[in-house]
């Protein structure tokens, strides 16, 4: 149960997918004690890096215990993409990743991002350049397509030519951004089209789904994003959901008996943390984060980590109207300590 990038090494299948705003440092430790596999920045601009960011020595810190990570670039001209990989190929990264996948307008409009699935030949230029320019692996993370035009093939086809090491897909249109279901056929499509490793993204919620995924297309790994808000727990479950799945392959492969039967396995998933684990969590990612970016940056940012934590919780409408007004770290633990002695305390 591993995934192989080029020459690295990837012990477990399951993917922390880049957030923009969510998977800094302190969060990105949190999935990785929990089981991810493969973890990436925050996506970086490349001009931004070329006309030296301030911004952005925050997003591409790193820490040993994250590898492997790879640092996510985004772009749409050739040379400016080659040469800042080339800038930053003596940082501790992995491996470079092309952001063709966001859908968001600023992104979109500059050529970037998304916009990218309506180029084939941009898209070989842009990996060829990069992959040219230094000697880590390649990869990019792409949608289904752009404007309801099905280009994931033909990108991913261009892509490999170009001599990217593995590709993660989205099934979803730059359109749909995160509605409606992610269409898995078109990773499925994908990963029969090309022979370098597949990554699959959109609609995993839940360990089930982890496996659902990885059957249904037979991609090589599974990206977790959205679902990992508040929940770095999910990549324990999926670890450990996808190791008895294997095991009961194994024995049924070998003639004998399946260790788990379906209904046997889901009393070896790992359960959902109590109340006590989930406070405990949030008020140490509070303090990674205070420490990392400061106090007052890390509090405001906090306030949505919150609101993710303590979804579908009792009393998480009037934890969270609470949590926005807080600034500051003893705040926020007071806050928690207040909630977990009442637990139904606030008011909905």
């Amino acid at each position: 149960m591993g995934l192989r990038i080029g020459t690295i090494e990837v012990n477990t299948p399951l993917a922390l997918g880049p957030m923009a705003g969510v998977t800094d440092l302190p969060f990105r430790l949190l999935c990785k004690e929990q089981g991810a596999g493969l973890l990436y920045t925050e996506m970086v601009s490349a001009k931004g890096v070329m006309y030296r960011n301030p911004n952005t020595a925050e997003l591409i810190a790193t820490e040993p215990t994250e590898q492997p990570i790879g640092l996510q670039l985004f772009g749409s001209d050739p040379s400016i993409m080659g040469e800042q990989a080339k800038v930053l190929e003596e940082k501790p990264f992995a491996f470079f990743d092309v952001n063709m996948g966001c859908p968001v307008p600023k992104v979109v409009n500059n050529g970037e991002g998304s916009a990218l699935m309506k180029d084939p030949k941009l898209v070989h230029d842009i990996v060829y350049a990069m992959v040219r320019a230094q000697s880590k692996p390649v990869t990019v993370k792409i949608r289904k397509g752009f404007g309801g035009v099905e280009s994931a093939v033909e990108v991913a086809k261009a892509a490999e030519d170009a001599g990217a090491s593995m590709v993660a897909v989205h099934g979803r249109f730059r359109e749909e951004y995160y509605a409606g279901r992610s269409d898995w056929g078109c990773i499925r499509r994908v990963k029969e089209a090309v022979k370098i490793p597949v990554i699959g993204s959109g609609d995993v919620t839940k360990a089930e789904d982890a496996a659902a995924m990885l059957r249904e297309t037979g991609c090589d790994g599974v990206m977790i994003a959205r679902a990992a808000r508040g929940n770095p727990w999910i990549f324990a479950q999926c670890r450990a959901y996808l190791q008895n799945c294997a095991e009961c392959a194994e024995t049924n492969r070998t003639g004998q008996e399946p260790r788990l039967s379906d209904s046997e396995t889901g009393k070896f998933m790992i359960a959902k943390p109590d109340d006590d684990e989930l406070c405990d969590m949030v008020l140490r990612h509070a303090r990674m984060a205070c420490d990392f970016k400061g106090e007052f940056i890390a509090m405001k940012e906090m306030r949505s980590h919150v609101a993710w934590y303590f979804s579908g919780r009792p009393g998480s409408a009037g934890l969270r109207r609470a949590a926005n007004e807080i600034a500051t770290y003893e705040g926020l633990a007071e806050l928690i300590a207040q909630w977990r002695e009442s637990r139904t305390g606030f008011t909905e």
